[in-house]
């Protein structure tokens, strides 16, 4: 048993992503997950516990346990992803790991307007040319759509449904004319089920 928990231990480490620069927001989502398959991102999770004084009871005493090597594990895996270069950017006064994660982000944190314009670009700029699969083509088109809701640029559905219908080649011209005579409107999984 202690054999296979070692080699699980040694798998969860090895998966993690060594942060680079550029790929921070992945290298974050990663280490979360690590940490939580790893059961140690309680203190990621929740504030430090009140110091234990004479009156602490068995209760508080385990949460206060559990927590802290739920933080020194979690701070020892987080370095462990972080090049030694970046390591000496975040101050040695930290001692959460929850700190030393959001310091690391503060880092690392793109500029939302910035990305937002990357995404509008990819999105407008996008066309099917006709090769692969038009399912995963739309998907990867209302992935896009929902990163741009998480940075608060709202597009509804119909205007995304335009946006395919747009990039769609003209060998889907019938299709378009389709769409534009009908009354109704399609939702996406509607339009993705006709494409297809």
């Amino acid at each position: 048993m202690a054999n296979s928990a070692v080699a699980s231990i040694f798998a969860n480490l090895n998966s993690v992503l060594v942060l680079n620069g550029t790929n921070f927001k992945d290298w974050k989502e990663n280490m979360k997950i690590v940490l939580g398959c790893m059961d140690l991102d309680l203190a990621l999770r929740i504030e430090k516990p009140s110091s234990l004084t004479n009156s602490s009871t068995s209760e508080q005493r385990k949460l206060h346990e559990k927590w802290d090597h739920s933080n020194r594990m979690s701070l020892m895996i987080i370095k462990r992803g972080i090049p030694e270069v970046f390591r000496g950017t975040v101050s040695d006064d930290i001692t959460s790991a929850k700190e030393f994660l959001a310091d690391i982000e503060k880092r690392f944190a793109k500029s939302d307007k910035a990305e937002t314009s990357t995404l509008l670009q990819n999105l407008i700029s996008m066309k099917y040319q006709g090769k692969g699969n038009i399912r995963e083509y739309i998907m990867g088109m209302s992935n896009i759509a929902s990163k741009l809701r998480a940075l608060k640029l709202e597009l509804s559905e119909d205007l995304l449904i335009h946006l395919v219908l747009i990039s769609l080649p003209s060998q889907f011209s019938q299709f378009k004319i389709s769409y534009n005579c009908q009354k109704e409107k399609w939702s996406l999984n509607e339009l993705i089920s006709y494409c297809v």
